[in-house]
């Protein structure tokens, strides 16, 4: 057990040594917030004793609820407990808000200190121990993840498709899959699982797991939505459902059939600028049973752009709370109509990660589709 403590008094800090030393317990002392923040920089310790007030202040106890907050930067799965001779119920409150595991007054039972150290190294032990299984277990997610959604999308003849997923938490709920039938036909969706995290993956990973069933060369876009629901309905936790769109690109008839299960409908960017946009469709997966879906059907020609989004790219917030929204998404689109599929995929992404200064909240997802 290794115990760091804080504290400008020599005569404790001597005290403290031989007590813990006659107990087992190392100790390390320092005598000024600085010097704290400096050894927590250089060793990981189990836990934290120090006091609130040191020469430059001696009564207020604002250099301790600093040094709290800084050591908390620092290791925030760190025990603290905190012991003074100037203590108050505010000051208590207010430690124990900072993440303060325990509020020792001196002088100090020996007896008692030395049971609490042992309480809070032990429980902090622990918590750390839970937190580093967790940290592996989402890693692992992660990995699983990334393994499922595919590295390089199908491509066919006659245009181009280029991705970009970006999670908010490392694993999260958006879905996307290219499915090639042939040199001219392919299937093509993107999906959005409501919440984020551990539950939205697994969500994902069931609805990636039914759409590769049911989606064959002559598979109908309402069809397999209305196959991919009837799997889903009852299978889903209550308060969650799924947004999903597919839609079948053949280039050697210049079709695009889709159905739209309550997903952002994409844009179809045509080379003179004009947009249309794919609502066609039904509700979303996995709440209706029996849900009917109806299927739209477009033309399309060489240098028409098709982009598919998740709610994480439009309602993405920048540091004023303002939405990025779809006419933003549009304009950069029929802006940059010309560019290859990865470079107005790029382009948009950046647009999007400049208003956000790269913070996003959600789950984002963005696909562009190029017809040759």
């Amino acid at each position: 057990m290794r115990v760091l403590i804080a504290d400008d008094q020599p005569d404790l800090l001597d005290a403290l040594r031989l007590l813990l030393k006659s107990e087992g317990i190392d100790m390390e002392a320092v005598t000024s917030p600085e010097a704290a923040i400096a050894a927590l920089e250089a060793k990981r310790y189990d836990l934290l004793l120090m006091d609130l007030n040191y020469t430059g202040d001696t009564t207020s106890g604002a250099e301790g609820i600093d040094l709290l907050s800084r050591v908390q930067a620092i290791d925030s799965s760190l025990p603290i407990i905190v012991m003074t001779g100037w203590g108050s119920v505010d000051i208590a409150v207010e430690t124990m808000r900072r993440g303060v595991r325990d509020f020792v007054q001196k002088p100090w039972d020996n007896a008692a200190l030395v049971a609490t150290l042992r309480s809070e190294i032990n429980a902090g032990r622990d918590r750390r121990r839970r937190a580093e299984d967790d940290r592996r277990e989402y890693e692992e997610a992660r990995r699983i993840q990334r393994k499922l959604l595919p590295t390089a999308l199908a491509q066919i003849e006659g245009c181009e498709i280029a991705s970009h997923w970006q999670p908010a938490a490392g694993v999260g709920g958006d879905c996307y899959d290219a499915i090639a039938f042939g040199p001219n036909r392919m299937g093509l969706c993107i999906a959005d699982v409501v919440g984020k995290g551990i539950p939205a993956a697994l969500l994902m990973s069931n609805l990636q797991a039914a759409v590769r069933a049911f989606a064959t060369e002559a598979a109908q876009p309402a069809e397999l939505c209305h196959q991919v629901n009837r799997i889903l309905c009852g299978r889903i936790a209550e308060g969650r459902f799924i947004s999903f769109f597919y839609s079948v690109i053949d280039t050697a008839l210049g079709t695009l059939s889709f159905s739209n299960a309550g997903h952002y409908p994409p844009m179809l960017v045509r080379l003179n600028g004009c947009v249309e946009r794919l609502p066609d469709g039904g509700a979303v997966l996995g709440v209706f049973n029996d849900a009917i879906y109806q299927q739209g059907h477009v033309a399309i020609a060489s240098g028409d752009r098709v982009i598919l989004f998740t709610d994480g790219v439009t309602e993405a917030h920048n540091a004023e709370d303002e939405e990025f929204g779809e006419e933003r998404l549009m304009e950069c689109a029929v802006a940059n109509r010309t560019c290859s599929a990865p470079a107005l995929q790029a382009r948009l992404a950046e647009e999007v990660s400049t208003f956000t200064s790269g913070a996003f909240q959600d789950d984002a997802t963005l696909i562009v589709l190029a017809i040759e």
